[in-house]
């Protein structure tokens, strides 16, 4: 029989318990993960018995209150609480989505487990290392291609052609959806990812846009592309109601199009 070691670090142990401040009336349990690069020991759960009367609705707003009242130690991204920027993409009760819109009372039970983004290297708690999910989103060009001379004004777009951009260019680059894939797990090296190749049929899909050819061609590879196999976690995670599998779906469609 093979037996398997796992490496250093990997696994992750019981940590240290904060209970609530007397006196509280409802209280929940919040299991969060911890991981200290400059410390030896392995990752732990650390868990907060929070009184949630003394914190707002958000998973994110509980997350503050540990920060600031019982554990300043305790790193986590965050920006606008509004979920426009993607900034607190963690995986909450098992699912990737946003803290700050994501209520603490939508985990069922006593106990909610909070760690970051899975399958990308993590640089300390629930701050996940985002430098190849970047890195593949730079690698599509994310703007404005154009060979026409340049209008006195601006690009004009029609209504109906503008209309082809909804359910696109709403994506805020959480990593939700691409962090959530799969096929992005065993290949993150080389497949786009979900959020990625979305952006990429944003400007395919965009009529100002005239590097169409181009753009295809660098997308018309065995792993780039077609290792979407529409499992659909994508969809199912995206906080902003989004389809990246239908995206992905519709540049195959465009590679086809062209072939025949």
């Amino acid at each position: 029989m093979v037996q398997l070691t796992l490496p250093k670090n990997s696994k992750v142990t019981a940590g240290r318990h904060h209970p609530a401040p007397e006196g509280a009336q409802r209280v929940k349990t919040f299991r969060v993960y911890r991981y200290d690069p400059e410390n030896p020991d392995n990752p732990r759960w650390d868990t907060y018995d929070v009184d949630v009367d003394a914190c707002g609705p958000m998973v994110l707003d509980v997350l503050i209150h540990i920060k600031n009242t019982v554990d300043a130690t305790l790193a986590f991204r965050r920006s606008c609480r509004e979920g426009v920027c993607g900034s607190c993409a963690m995986n909450i009760g098992g699912r990737n989505t946003l803290a700050c819109t994501h209520g603490w009372e939508e985990v069922p039970g006593k106990e909610c487990q909070i760690s970051p983004l899975p399958h990308m290297p993590v640089i300390k708690d629930l701050v996940p290392d985002m430098t190849l999910f970047y890195a593949q989103y730079a690698s599509i060009e994310p703007w404005l291609h154009t060979k026409s001379p340049e209008p006195e004004k601006e690009w004009l777009q029609s209504p109906e052609d503008r209309e082809k951009l909804d359910g696109l260019y709403e994506c805020i680059l959480c990593a939700c959806c691409t962090t959530s894939c799969p096929s992005y797990w065993w290949n993150g090296e080389k497949y786009l990812g979900p959020a990625t190749l979305l952006q990429s049929y944003r400007w395919l899909s965009d009529s100002r846009d005239e590097a169409t050819g181009e753009r295809l061609d660098a997308l018309e590879d065995p792993f780039k592309l077609y290792r979407c196999h529409t499992i659909m976690n994508c969809a199912q995670v995206c906080p902003k109601g989004l389809n990246p599998a239908k995206a992905i779906a519709e540049v195959k469609k465009m590679l086809v199009d062209r072939v025949v």
